[in-house]
């Protein structure tokens, strides 16, 4: 038993290693080398052979085959990897190109060692092929391919888009591209096998982890019944970020619009980003790319905005643009943090980062900063040549709505009204700040708003989202937030600690104060979560900036959840939703609300991020668990009951937390399935996400590695398995790259 336990050890760590090193070869070779020379070598199936030989063996001489949950689970194991060789070897993938009333009935196949041919056993054929686009937009809501099967004598009318497929005779044909002639460009899955293999692999697996819940005598239920009283201590390891302030001039505010005024031309709309939104929304975004922040020595984005567009002398020379980087400082002449726009040229009114992203390697990191640094610039010139406030729409005469700036070439159809109004609106407002008069601006603003909605046709945002995204531009916090909640965190930790330290409870005030601002703290995320719904029209888990508010407000819901039952609860989940709301904001701006790609406006996507993301947070406080322990340990030596007992405590959370991340993995499968023929691509976010669930499976398997059972060891395995999930978060997003990169 004992040489097994060292085979399985030894499996165990090469497969997560060599997955790993999958993931570095594929970003210095690229995929298709990784795929061809470790995903899809001999050697790797064997590894994987091996690796389901080991979980055999270990079912039978464990006598796990006694529980029937156990057996399903690594049965459920077992059939998706049956599902994968049987994809590889019976299963065809390739792409056709369809032309508008020609036929087809063969498709090229993706093979290692070049390109072959694959014959249907019909044909298709592309009737006609549309873009459909969000109303009064250019940016495409849906690709749609209207085709005609011919099968023998029959004939079959069929629509292909985005997340629907067509499936006919074991063929699966996804939309994936088009070109500006009209031709449609299908791929195409031919897997009579491996796919419902697979699948019956996913729904065993999910009734197993589901069972293992409710066995009476299994580990998850033995664990509920031993602990019984809320005695965890939970810790986090905090580093405080002080927040700096740029050093303003000694000179007077800049000029800006009024208050009042400036919100009234926030309330006009705008093209932006692919998009009809109030131009508020661009004015924020205008800010917080400039300076870092969404308020500018106390004025609104609005007001920062209206300064640029009508008060551009006094801007010049405000320390205004956040540049990072020693180097890029340098090269603008400026000392600290923030530069003018001044900075950008030197006397002879030459362009200072001319060429300087250009000139450095696509891998130094030297050249995001350079490039962020140019994109600030450059937004000022989209400004002022007029690329930016792209506000006029005009309908052509099939009924399609183009929004137009006061600089562009306009259509020969257009009326002179539309003409004039369109050239003269920016000039008449700039008239009116430079006479002080207002009020006169402020109906200019406002018949402009009545000119969008009517020359629109009705193609702007509902009142509904247009109330919702001002309201949540008005709601998003910035890093005092996070710190803020940090700050909490840490001194109910150290209340905490000091009542431990005597024998008592958290004080009840302290511990009202906490659960009110979690409380509140929960219903903010929410309402930022729902109206940034609302507003944007999808689910907002697509994005990075998304998925950290979700998984906030994750971590403030199991929290508030804990809070009655655990003691350190409160102190926990102050501190980890305040790392991640920094993490947040220091991620950069907060993204404008954008359309979505077709393929992101699945429904299981969402399923898929919500998961992962209580997931992450349920192994957030497992890691943080670990620590309290180790500190535990520390000062207290002898006080081995308290780490035994958030041993116990971490492993009812890990039961979950695994379950919940396998689960995610599935949906993105099947999600990945529908929209590309492929339930699994070796790309490093799934592998990432594979390698982490391995690890976090391996503490669950106590009876076969029995140092689990060793509370420290327990308690430090679950520290280091953290970084798993910040390499699979933030290592792949930026680093690894990928196609899931965007997440």
């Amino acid at each position: 038993m004992k040489k097994l336990r060292h085979i399985l050890t030894i499996l165990m760590v090469s497969l997560i290693a060599v997955l790993a090193a999958g993931t570095v070869v594929e970003k210095f070779h690229g995929s298709d080398y990784a795929l061809a020379h470790v995903y899809g070598s001999w050697w790797f199936a064997v590894l994987l052979a091996l690796a389901a030989a080991g979980m055999v063996v270990m079912l039978l001489t464990g006598k796990s085959w006694r529980r029937p949950a156990v057996c399903t689970l690594h049965l459920a194991v077992l059939l998706i990897l049956l599902g994968a060789l049987l994809t590889k070897l019976t299963g065809q993938h390739g792409e056709m190109t369809l032309h508008p009333g020609v036929a087809a009935d063969c498709f090229t196949l993706e093979q290692k060692d070049g390109s072959g041919e694959a014959q249907l056993p019909f044909t298709l054929t592309l009737d006609r092929f549309e873009v459909e686009t969000y109303p009064g937009t250019r940016s495409p809501m849906d690709f749609v391919s209207y085709l005609i099967i011919t099968d023998g004598k029959f004939l079959y009318d069929a629509r292909i888009s985005m997340n629907h497929i067509l499936k006919y005779r074991h063929y699966r044909f996804y939309q994936s591209d088009y070109d500006e002639e009209g031709n449609s460009v299908l791929a195409v899955a031919h897997d009579p096998w491996g796919t419902g293999v697979t699948y019956a692999g996913y729904i065993l697996l999910l009734i197993a982890m589901g069972w293992l819940f409710f066995e009476h005598n299994g580990q998850f239920r033995t664990l509920l019944r031993k602990v019984s009283t809320p005695t965890a201590v939970l810790l986090a390891c905090v580093l405080m970020l002080g927040m700096t302030t740029p050093a303003y001039a000694a000179s007077g505010k800049p000029r800006v619009l009024p208050r009042e005024s400036a919100d009234k031309m926030g309330q006009m709309y705008v093209m932006y980003k692919g998009r009809v939104c109030p131009l508020q929304t661009l004015a924020k975004d205008f800010t917080t790319k400039l300076c870092g922040n969404a308020r500018y020595r106390g004025y609104s984005p609005e007001q920062v905005f209206s300064g640029w567009l009508f008060y551009a002398y006094d801007w010049q020379n405000e320390p205004v643009f956040k540049i990072k980087g020693d180097a890029v400082r340098e090269t603008l002449g400026t000392d600290g943090r923030y530069a003018r726009l001044s900075d950008f040229s030197d006397n002879y009114g030459q362009y200072k980062l001319d060429g300087k992203v250009q000139s450095l390697p696509m891998g130094d990191p030297l050249r995001k900063k350079y490039r962020s640094a140019d994109e600030k610039f450059q937004l000022i010139n989209m400004l002022y040549n007029g690329k930016l406030l792209k506000m006029f729409p005009h309908a052509d005469s099939t009924g399609n709505i183009t929004w137009y700036s006061q600089n562009d070439e306009l259509p020969l159809e257009i009326s002179d009204d539309e003409y004039l109004f369109i050239r003269k609106q920016l000039s008449l407002c700039q008239e009116y700040v430079v006479k002080g008069d207002f009020d006169a601006l402020n109906e200019v603003f406002e018949k402009t708003r009545i000119y969008q909605e009517k020359y629109a046709l009705g193609n702007v945002p509902s009142k509904t989202q247009y109330r919702a995204e001002r309201l949540y531009n008005r709601l998003t916090a910035g890093k005092w937030l996070a710190i803020l909640n940090i700050t909490l965190g840490l001194f109910c930790f150290a209340l905490a600690l000091y009542c431990m330290g005597r024998g008592k409870k958290l004080h009840t005030p302290v511990r009202r104060l906490a659960l009110v601002w979690m409380t509140l703290l929960a219903l903010f995320l929410a309402i930022l979560f729902v109206l940034r719904w609302i507003a944007g029209g999808h689910v907002p888990m697509a994005g990075s900036f998304d998925s950290m508010n979700l998984l906030a407000l994750s971590i403030a819901i199991i929290t508030l959840i804990m809070a009655k039952k655990y003691e350190f609860a409160l102190p926990a989940g102050l501190l980890m939703t305040g790392f991640v709301l920094l993490v947040q904001m220091m991620g950069g701006a907060n993204p404008p609300v954008t359309y979505l790609m077709p393929v992101l406006t699945s429904p299981l996507l969402s399923l898929h991020v919500t998961v992962i993301m209580i997931a992450y947070a349920l192994l957030f406080f497992i890691m943080l668990n670990g620590i309290s322990a180790v500190v535990v340990r520390c000062a207290q030596p002898g006080n081995s009951s308290y780490i035994e007992r958030l041993q116990d405590i971490s492993r009812i959370m890990l039961y979950p937390a695994v379950v919940l991340l396998a689960a995610g993995i599935i949906i993105g499968a099947v999600w990945a399935n529908i929209s590309w023929g492929r339930y699994w691509a070796w790309d490093p976010k799934e592998v990432w996400a594979l390698i982490t669930l391995l690890i976090y499976a391996a503490p669950l398997h106590n009876t076969v590695w029995e140092s689990f059972r060793k509370p420290m060891f327990f308690h430090i395995y679950c520290i280091v398995a953290f970084l798993s999930v910040v390499i699979t978060y933030f290592g792949v997003n930026l680093i690894l790259g990928g196609m899931h990169s965007y997440m």
